[in-house]
């Protein structure tokens, strides 16, 4: 029993005094016992003590009100009923009528084997707080829903006792819910959550299956499968229509049908979200299924996790290099490099950023390919300068998560100097999105970067959502045009005047341009004319291996 030198409190209730004097003898050693000669001051003392009475033991025949009318009352209150009984009885025939009241066990009259009296009360007590205990992990606290935990054990008693039953994982997030919360409170969030907890115990419960919160505004369910969920989502999307059209809130339903004997339940799950997560803002759609496209994407993205690391050891990871020329000269100078990653998988073959960046960036690991880049760059500018006595500086990607480790600057400035390389022979590029999603981190990061001598590019210029008012304040040194800007730019008056805009900002920021993605010497003509002071693009070169690019250098 938990906490045994703790006395616990016992109400024993009997209209007999002498009954009342011999259980309260066997019992005062090891409990404080209370006393009731009736079921009414019965009542009253359940209502008094409340969750501190750990048992009631009660007889059946007493004027003013038995005890089953005692059981009745407790049944009827959602503390009391947990309370356990113990019926004091010489009557057998009142058995069966006491367990379907609630009783949890029995004591004959005559009171005859205090040893026997004492095990059955501790072991009541003791059956009652573990569940009690159990109870309290394994109902989510706010909707009364399966914890997660509880969820995934009472999942697999489904299979164990219906074996090839056919089941579905089915979750339902309410994306954007934090805005309502933000607009109106977490009260009435809580509201619409307990709301839509609500309709899912009713619709597990009429489908026979569970439910349970996983956590915040992300529920699942596990239930026998079924063609479609129309019926679900309609449910659900009523149920908090208000939420939805006022604040841009929206259900999305994943849906995981193809569970194998051998999946584990918290991997079928995973997928049924992962196909929810595929449901974009603003869709006119709130269901997605998993199929097995997403089951070889989600093989595919699970093998290049688990291989980076093996990979930069092996060298598969290869750093290239797309020169940069400086256009304001009648003949196009090499100046500068943007180092970029391709995979050399064993399996995969050569695999694009494309395949990999984005993954490693959700999984917190684009730190560590990030770093090797960084070196090898780092490297690279040192061997250009002892071969051709040329600085060729080579622009490198920070991306948010490196901008958020408070190490970042240290870490940078040690790799420069462990390659022999001045600050300023890196260029560090940090897109325009990462400057709108945490402004005043990553302005005290990137002034700390320009005093130690570092250069940096705001990549990906246009892609984002900066406001010019924002541009006035961030400190940059370069604006690097992102490539969309370039496409239909002799054929489309609004995108050619689009691109003068961004130069005349930029002049008046006093910092130079560079243009990316251009193919065509139509378009260089063109962004030269405009003021366009640095090119980047498959017109000069693709992105080269260090070897091709030494070719470009001695070309110069």
């Amino acid at each position: 029993m938990y906490f045994s030198n703790i006395k616990r409190n016992v109400l024993v209730v009997d209209d007999e005094e002498i009954n009342r004097e011999i259980l309260g003898g066997i019992l005062e050693e090891h409990y404080n016992v209370l006393y009731a000669e009736d079921g009414k001051k019965a009542m009253s003392v359940i209502e008094e003590q409340g969750p501190l009475l750990s048992l009631v033991l009660l007889d059946l025949m007493m004027p003013v009100m038995d005890g089953f009318a005692v059981m009745e009352k407790m049944q009827e209150d959602v503390v009391y009923k947990n309370i356990p009984i113990i019926v004091l009885t010489s009557e057998e025939s009142a058995e069966i009528e006491s367990l379907k009241k609630g009783a949890a066990d029995f004591i004959k009259k005559p009171y005859d084997m205090p040893e026997k009296i004492i095990a059955r009360v501790k072991r009541i007590i003791a059956l009652y707080e573990e569940r009690m205990i159990i109870q309290s992990t394994e109902r989510d606290e706010l909707t009364g829903l399966l914890s997660r935990n509880y969820f995934y054990e009472y999942a697999s008693l489904q299979d164990k006792f219906n074996p090839g039953r056919r089941m579905d994982a089915v979750t339902v997030n309410i994306n954007h819910f934090h805005l309502y919360n933000e607009l109106y409170g977490i009260p009435e969030g809580n509201k619409a959550i307990k709301k839509v907890a609500d309709i899912l115990r009713k619709y597990a419960e009429e489908n026979d299956g569970i439910a349970c919160r996983s956590e915040g505004d992300n529920f699942s369910l596990y239930l026998p499968h079924r063609d479609s969920y129309e019926d679900l989502a309609k449910e659900i999307r009523d149920g908090i229509y208000f939420a939805e059209d006022v604040y841009n809130t929206q259900i999305r339903l994943g849906i995981n049908q193809q569970i194998d004997e051998d999946d584990r339940l918290e991997m079928a799950f995973d997928r049924a979200r992962m196909a929810g997560d595929t449901i974009a803002d603003k869709q006119n759609r709130f269901i997605a299924y998993y199929d097995s496209e997403m089951r070889k994407q989600q093989i595919f993205e699970e093998r290049l996790i688990r291989d980076i690391a093996n990979a930069i050891v092996k060298g598969e990871i290869k750093v290239m290099y797309q020169p940069k020329y400086d256009i304001t000269k009648d003949a196009p100078a090499l100046k500068g490099a943007e180092a970029l990653v391709r995979w050399n998988h064993p399996e995969f073959g050569m695999l694009s950023p494309g395949s990999f960046i984005s993954l490693f960036e959700e999984n917190g690991m684009i730190q560590m390919m990030d770093r090797y880049v960084w070196q090898q760059a780092a490297l690279q500018v040192k061997k250009w300068k002892d071969e051709f006595d040329v600085t060729i500086p080579i622009s490198v990607n920070v991306s948010r998560i490196d901008i958020q480790d408070p190490d970042i600057v240290a870490e940078l400035l040690q790799i420069v100097k462990d390659a022999d390389v001045a600050p300023s022979d890196l260029h560090l590029e940090i897109t325009e999105s990462a400057y709108a999603s945490d402004t005043k981190q990553l302005i005290e990061t990137v002034d700390r970067f320009r005093k130690e001598g570092f250069v940096i590019e705001m990549d990906d210029f246009g892609s984002g959502y900066s406001s010019l008012n924002m541009l006035t304040s961030l400190p940059i040194d370069i604006l690097k045009v992102d490539m969309r800007f370039v496409e239909d730019l002799l054929k489309d008056q609004k995108r050619m005047r689009m691109m003068e805009l961004v130069v005349e900002i930029a002049e008046f920021l006093e910092v130079p341009v560079t243009v990316e993605g251009v193919e065509e010497k139509e378009q260089v003509d063109a962004l030269k004319k405009l003021g366009v002071r640095m090119i980047q693009g498959y017109y000069f070169s693709k992105p080269v291996s260090e070897r091709e690019f030494a070719y470009l250098i001695r070309e110069a």
